[in-house]
């Protein structure tokens, strides 16, 4: 079993790497799947003009710069993302009240009772030490400072990544099966993990609320088997897959995503958290 820190450092070079080039790469497409559950998000965080917002885990920066028109005039948004790849990113925005930082939520030394809101849109689950970096975030809020964030819940709960897995697994190498406090894209699907993380941290009790919606991957077969081969955890497999292995779970996972196909593409339900505390 690997430390925090070991953990942490695997996602430090991960982010830093490979997987920090392929977000870019897929950027746009990302965004497309992500885009309603951010958007709902940023609604119920009510960034406000004058506020002071920590943006955890804010990639190439499209979050931030929702919040920061939010809080102009007269408020400040730091983005933190432990990727030198994704900041480089965000820092062309040139988005004139935010500033971005590379660096670990668990171990930055953010301002001290200086932040209204913290903010994170399908950041919090790569923490590799979760305890520590919401201990960290919670001591950069004011009294009474507010955290907002949104995050998978469960692979079963979430179709557009279940159904295509489950259809390619027996063609392409396996994924490695993380332990219960390991990072990754679904580690705080538990609704009582996060409870118990956010209590520990100091926050009052969170309230999860269910967030459900329809997320379109393409607007044909082939397009929705390209979102499968380069978002998501599949695209892991895909990487290491060698061409035969390829080819056969992009053939299966056709006919499992052929019951998928609506009016207006092949769109498959996605399921998150939203995921609300308070700083008392």
């Amino acid at each position: 079993m690997k430390s925090k820190a070991e953990l942490a450092a695997d996602q430090a070079a991960y982010w830093n790497g490979l997987g920090g080039e392929r977000w870019l790469a897929n950027h746009e497409r990302t965004e497309r799947t992500v885009s309603l559950f951010g958007q709902e998000a940023l609604a119920a965080a009510s960034a406000k003009p004058g506020e002071r917002v920590l943006d955890i885990g804010c990639g190439a920066g499209g979050s931030t710069a929702e919040l920061a028109r939010s809080v102009a005039p007269g408020g400040h948004v730091l983005g933190a993302d432990i990727s030198q790849l994704l900041v480089g990113k965000a820092r062309e925005r040139k988005i004139t009240n935010a500033d971005f930082v590379v660096a670990d939520a668990a171990t930055c030394e953010f301002e001290a009772a200086a932040y209204d809101l913290a903010f994170s849109r399908f950041g919090v689950m790569f923490f590799g030490d979760p305890a520590a970096a919401f201990r960290n975030i919670h001591r950069a809020l004011k009294p009474g400072g507010r955290l907002t964030f949104v995050c998978w819940r469960t692979v079963p709960e979430n179709p557009w990544v279940h159904v295509p897995m489950k259809a390619g697994a027996e063609h392409l190498p396996p994924l490695p099966r993380p332990g219960p406090e390991d990072p990754g894209p679904f580690s705080f699907g538990d609704r009582s993990r996060v409870e118990r993380i956010l209590e520990a941290a100091g926050f009052a009790p969170p309230s999860l609320r269910p967030l459900d919606r329809l997320i379109r991957l393409g607007q044909t077969i082939d397009e929705a088997l390209e979102s499968v081969m380069r978002i998501g955890p599949m695209s892991r497999l895909f990487a290491d897959a060698t061409p035969a292995q390829a080819e056969k779970a992009k053939a299966a996972i056709a006919v499992a995503l052929k019951t998928h196909v609506r009016a207006d593409g092949v769109s498959l339900a996605g399921a998150c958290w939203l995921v609300s505390a308070a700083a008392p």
